[in-house]
C-alpha cells in the first residue's frame, strides 16, 4: 500500500481532491508515481496559458475514472491540486495502490 495515499488524496463533497506535481514540456502524458507527497504526473503541453493545467486535469480525472477534473489551487506551480468528480477516496486510494503495484 501507498504509505501516503491520504496525504495524496483527500475525500471532497463530490469527489476526490489530489495532490499532483506536474511536470510539464514532457515527451508525453503519463502518471509516473509519487513525488514528495504528490502524484508526479507528467503532461507535454506547455505552462502557458493554462495548456499543463488542462492536461493534468484531464490525465488525472482519467487516471481516477472520475468525470472531470479542475485545479483548484497552485496554477503557477508545480504542485497543484485537483479536484476529481465523481470518484470516492476508496476508489482513489485503491488506484494509488495498484500504482505503486505495478
Amino acid at each position: 500500500m501507498v504509505n501516503d495515499s491520504a496525504d495524496v488524496v483527500q475525500a471532497a463533497p463530490d469527489g476526490v481532491v489530489v495532490a499532483v506535481w506536474v511536470v510539464p514540456h514532457s515527451s508525453r502524458n503519463e502518471i509516473t508515481g509519487l513525488h514528495g507527497g504528490a502524484l508526479r504526473v507528467r503532461v507535454a503541453a506547455p505552462p502557458e496559458r493554462g495548456r499543463a493545467n488542462a492536461a493534468a486535469a484531464s490525465l488525472v480525472a482519467g487516471f481516477f475514472g472520475g468525470q472531470s477534473g479542475e485545479v483548484l489551487s497552485g496554477e503557477a506551480s508545480r504542485h497543484k491540486r485537483i479536484l476529481v468528480a465523481g470518484v470516492g477516496v476508496t476508489e482513489a486510494r485503491l488506484a494509488l495502490e495498484d500504482l505503486s503495484g505495478r
